[in-house]
């Protein structure tokens, strides 16, 4: 006879990345962004000349990929639906972009070849840095349900000008320093800054009418 399951036997539950990205997913949408999804393999000008990486850019180096026989690539981050965005909707707007992503890693308790990333971007006149904190602090208050502190260190990504690593303050140790956060009492959490002026320009845009900020961060597969 076929099996046949008990009336209260489980069959199976959402996958942890999925549960978390839709969690972020309902609390951007609660904020006014809109979801968008993008092609995994992607054009070189999309995943990088489009965000400032130039051919010869050492920052590609840090974002090494896999490459199809045609010139394409598995997309290195979700970077290429913000360039996507740029092109097709008309500032001002708010976009999440979460999925998949693809590098050329040894794998090892840190690095991952496939992993998920969420990332995102505000394009709107007269954008600050404190717009994108206030972001950034609703954000993480909500999953951690609980306030959290936050800090910006200068950070260079080519895509953002200014650009920040934000960290958040331990939540172990409440700041005092532990194991967790290696005795600092912060936690790297995510890169972020301000659209750097050549990214909007090569979208169309003008840098000095238009203006945004743009953040983003992963987890293993």
């Amino acid at each position: 006879d076929a099996f046949q399951p008990r009336p209260s036997q489980k069959m199976g539950s959402i996958h942890p990345i999925s549960k978390i990205q839709m969690e972020v997913e309902d609390i951007f949408t609660s904020m006014g962004f809109s979801i968008l999804d993008g092609p995994e393999v992607e054009t070189d000008y999309n995943n990088f000349e489009a965000l400032n990486f130039t051919k010869d850019h050492p920052a590609r180096d840090m974002q090494d990929t896999f490459y199809t026989k045609d010139g394409n690539l598995l997309r290195t981050h979700t970077s290429a639906i913000q360039v996507r965005a740029l092109k097709h909707l008309k500032p001002p707007f708010r976009i999440i972009a979460p999925g998949r992503v693809f590098r050329y890693e040894e794998v090892d308790a840190s690095h991952e070849n496939t992993f998920y990333q969420v990332e995102g971007m505000v394009v709107r006149k007269d954008i600050s840095i404190p717009q994108l904190i206030y972001t950034m602090e609703v954000l993480l208050s909500r999953i951690f349900q609980k306030e959290v502190k936050t800090r910006l260190r200068p950070g260079y990504f080519p895509f953002v000008e200014p650009g920040f690593e934000l960290d958040i303050q331990c939540l172990v140790c409440g700041g005092k320093g532990c194991s967790t956060c290696k005795h600092s009492g912060w936690l790297e959490l995510l890169p972020c800054g301000l659209v750097h002026p050549d990214v909007l320009r090569m979208a169309g845009l003008d840098p000095d009418v238009w203006t945004g900020f743009a953040f983003g961060w992963g987890c293993g597969q």
